[in-house]
């Protein structure tokens, strides 16, 4: 964890002390990495992966077999020759 510190100058008002720390706070890097964690998500059960992997699966067949019955066009994939 990272914490900002700023102390007042001799002779300098409040507004240029919140001024210097709003831009150390900005160069530090602290508030798009809060905000990134801000939604992180979970990671997911075993079960959840499991289903979701079966789904694709399934769907992968069923869109070979209608591109084997001419009902779909054959797409190509990026990568694989």
């Amino acid at each position: 964890m990272i914490n900002i510190e700023v102390s007042r100058n001799p002779g300098e008002n409040a507004l240029g002390v919140i001024r210097r720390f709003s831009r150390k706070v900005q160069s530090s890097g602290v508030i798009p990495r809060v905000r990134s964690l801000r939604f992180a998500t979970r990671t997911q059960s075993p079960y959840k992966v499991k289903t979701k992997t079966l789904k694709a699966l399934k769907r992968r067949k069923d869109m070979a077999e209608l591109v084997k019955l001419g009902k779909a066009p054959a797409v190509e994939v990026r990568g694989r020759r």
